[in-house]
């Protein structure tokens, strides 16, 4: 098996504006794993909130180069037991795990659906994420687009924003990004406002001395983001939050995606499927966990104007899951 890599500028069709921070294109690294002419791809970003960096990701990469290049080929969770005890980064280990299960199914001729025996008879809409800017700003951009779902990126509490957007009688849902406050929490949990919205996303600041001030019984659906970075961190949110939201890259890749589905649907927790701006190999892959989801945010391919990659698409925010073998990945 040979690995190979590229790295990608992925434009943005606009600037893109989070509390974080304002950003007009992404940096992505492109794995490839080859088998006797057969590739399967993966997908991780280069994010600047979470510490990583393209450089990094390529060292990394070449530290573990000989280890996979001499793997012989096994189930996908075998070869995830390889990349755990290379104690990658989650992003990079995502990008591998995601590549060989591209991989492991198109030489099996088996999609990724029928290699774990996951059925489905409708999936989830995803939403289109709106970015921070003035609030006649992001119901111009709501109105004119033909989705049902919205994201709405902000960077502060702000009740009479929040009313104007549920006029548009669209689905709507916040992500605070960390910026709300715990007594901008405490308003929204005392609110009938806050019911109408789908969900509230990562409202403060990571870490459990905020997040303990959430609760859960309230009628406010609450979602973790930041705060949820794998299953070991589900008996801390369960008082407090009521839906996760995984990102293949936050928690290392499908493997232990699937590991992570399992265990927070058994604590009555609620899933979303996320991504960070990612083209459709990244897209792709996360989409093949829609049907196990209650919310799907996988617009990321939608916003960047050079995608090199054909594979599941989201239009208009209806998820066209590819039927293709692996995860139906194909470079341009």
């Amino acid at each position: 098996m040979k690995l190979d890599w590229q790295v990608i500028r992925f434009q943005l069709k606009e600037t893109f504006t989070i509390s974080y921070g304002a950003y007009s294109y992404r940096e992505a690294l492109i794995v490839s794993l080859n088998k006797n002419g057969v590739i399967g791809y993966g997908e991780c970003t280069a994010i600047d909130y979470y510490g990583i960096k393209i450089d990094d990701l390529v060292k990394e990469l070449r530290q573990i180069q000989c280890k996979i290049e001499t793997y012989k080929m096994e189930h996908p969770v075998t070869f995830y037991e390889l990349l755990k005890k290379n104690n990658l980064s989650s992003f990079l280990t995502s990008a591998l795990d995601c590549a060989y299960w591209d991989l492991f199914g198109k030489l099996e001729n088996k999609n990724f659906l029928n290699l774990n025996s996951i059925s489905y008879s409708t999936l989830p809409e995803s939403s289109f994420t709106i970015s921070i800017a003035p609030i006649e700003k992001q119901i111009e951009k709501i109105n004119v687009l033909n989705w049902q779902k919205f994201k709405v990126k902000c960077n502060k509490c702000n009740l009479d924003s929040i009313r104007t957007l549920l006029n548009t009688k669209k689905e709507i849902a916040l992500d605070a990004n960390g910026s709300f406050s715990i007594e901008d929490c405490k308003l929204l949990e005392d609110t009938s406002l806050a019911e109408r919205l789908h969900y509230i996303e990562q409202p403060m600041p990571v870490g459990y001395s905020n997040y303990v001030q959430l609760n859960a019984s309230k009628k406010v659906n609450w979602m973790a983001d930041e705060d949820c970075q794998g299953k070991e961190s589900l008996f801390n949110l369960k008082s407090h939050y009521k839906t996760i939201n995984i990102k293949l890259v936050k928690v290392g890749g499908l493997t232990p995606a699937l590991e992570l589905i399992k265990e927070a649907k058994a604590n009555n927790f609620k899933i979303m499927i996320g991504c960070m701006t990612e083209s459709t190999v990244g897209i792709s892959a996360g989409a093949v966990l829609s049907p196990f989801a209650d919310y799907v945010d996988l617009d990321g391919a939608n916003l960047i104007a050079n995608d090199l990659a054909i594979g599941t698409t989201i239009q208009n925010g209806k998820i066209l899951l590819s039927e293709k073998p692996g995860l139906g990945i194909y470079l341009k």
